[in-house]
């Protein structure tokens, strides 16, 4: 089984939808899509999601399930490095560098700034939804790898965020958010692929095989957009730094 992941468009954050870019982008993975065969369609419910998937919907003639745990990651903390209250990524890395936990599978979220604001409890949310997901086509989840108990070759899209893409990735893959929120990029309408191997009979585990790909931009001659991405050197004020 194929899992596709997709990061919404360009956003407009304000108005929880996609900017003109965003459309444009939107329209250009509809086309990369289209000639695929799905068995299923998840979307997050948050207008951004749902309006990029809307593109490849009407291409591919379906419909799609709207899953509440595919929203974008919510676990709003106060930043120990900003002082303010934001999302539970896009640390400084001097700050998140120096926790040794935040590199562990099983203790990125133990640190107390963590705990406050339950960013555990809300991953593990995620993790009980995607496992829901692949339970109902066939991959039930058993410690670190699956059984396969039907397995089979379909393919399921999911249309969400980068935050919630990282966990959902952690979750198959045995990997700290932390570091995947940290150390990975997911631009705009990028694309991620991820299959299964089921090396011996009924046991499956889960295997990355192209993250944020944006070919379907380049090929269009448009550079992806800068949404999650920070300045590339300190001494350009066009880029943004926080």
């Amino acid at each position: 089984m194929k899992l596709v992941i997709v990061r919404h468009g360009d956003p407009d954050y304000e108005h929880d939808t996609l900017t003109e870019t965003g459309r444009i982008e939107a329209m250009l993975a509809a086309e990369r899509l289209k000639g695929h065969a799905f068995a299923a369609c998840y979307v997050s419910p948050l207008g951004r999601a749902q309006d990029t998937a809307e593109y490849t919907l009407d291409a591919c003639g379906m419909k799609a399930v709207t899953l509440p745990w595919l929203r974008e990651f919510h676990a709003p903390i106060l930043h120990p490095d900003t002082g303010d209250v934001r999302v539970p990524w896009d640390w400084l890395p001097a700050a998140w560098t120096a926790e040794p936990r935040y590199y562990d599978k099983d203790r990125w979220a133990e640190p107390d700034v963590m705990q406050a604001h339950h960013v555990g409890a809300e991953a593990q949310r995620v993790y009980e939804g995607l496992d829901a997901v692949l339970a109902e086509h066939g991959y039930l989840r058993d410690g670190m790898i699956y059984r396969a108990e039907r397995p089979n070759r379909d393919t399921l899209l999911f249309f969400c965020h980068f935050g919630v893409e990282c966990v959902m990735l952690g979750h198959l893959t045995g990997i700290s958010p932390m570091v995947l929120w940290h150390g990975f990029c997911a631009a705009p309408t990028a694309i991620t692929v991820v299959s299964t191997e089921e090396r011996r009979k009924g046991v499956a585990a889960f295997r990355i095989n192209t993250f944020g790909d944006t070919g379907h931009l380049h090929a269009a001659g448009r550079e992806p957009s800068f949404s999650a991405r920070f300045c590339e050197t300190f001494d350009c004020d066009a880029e943004r730094h926080d």
